[in-house]
């Protein structure tokens, strides 16, 4: 049961932007992570994204374990971001949502969640989930893409909702999203964010829109 959202039950103000980037990229083949976008890698695109946003709490950001994580680690080594190791990327997404949580500081009040593979969210965008957030304080905001409203990351949730991404598997909390979702704050972002790069031909069309313009 979620608390009553009166403002002394509220969770602190600190609102921390988690970068879900520990994805093994089975269908493109390579580290989608690393692919390059006009000379920087997807990964940081994405996540200059949300460092630009500001978040109160900072930019926390899952990577897997070992060698590709030292390299994604490596591509955003000059953003001021912090890092958490996902050790077990091949449990699918829910495993980085718990990471993700597990790494948060103390203190924190939310997290917004992103995925790494979708560069084309923008800064502004990531602001306004954030926004939406410091005026409601709502348990969630979550992000709908175009005139068919497709439910999509950026998704933000509040601290105490934190304890119920226990369910397993290759998806997102979407058991919690329809338990709670009366109480939501919506964002509408346009369909052209929603692209994302799983295949060879998603990895040439972000290129050719990252060389041509938006």
């Amino acid at each position: 049961m979620l608390p009553a959202d009166a403002p002394e039950s509220r969770p602190p103000a600190r609102t921390v932007g988690v970068i879900l980037a520990s994805g093994l990229s089975r269908r493109l083949g390579q580290p989608k992570q690393l692919v390059l976008l006009a000379g920087q890698a997807l990964i940081w695109h994405a996540t200059r994204a949300m460092l630009e946003a500001a978040p109160s709490g900072g930019v926390l950001v899952v990577t897997p374990s070992g060698e590709l994580g030292g390299r994604i680690r490596a591509a955003l080594g000059e953003l001021d971001v912090r890092f958490a190791e996902n050790p077990q990327p091949e449990l699918g997404i829910s495993e980085s949502f718990r990471v993700g949580i597990a790494a948060l500081p103390t203190g924190t009040g939310a997290a917004s969640f992103a995925l790494g593979d979708m560069p084309l969210v923008s800064t502004q965008m990531q602001r306004a989930v954030l926004e939406a957030y410091e005026t409601t304080r709502a348990p969630m905001v979550l992000a709908r893409f175009g005139p068919q409203g497709v439910r999509a990351p950026p998704h933000l949730f509040r601290a105490d909702l934190f304890g119920h991404f226990g369910q397993p598997g290759d998806h997102g909390p979407r058991h919690l999203i329809e338990q709670f979702r009366d109480r939501a704050v919506w964002v509408d972002l346009p369909a052209s964010a929603l692209r994302d790069l799983d295949t060879p031909e998603d990895a040439r069309a972000m290129q050719a829109i990252f060389e041509h313009g938006f």
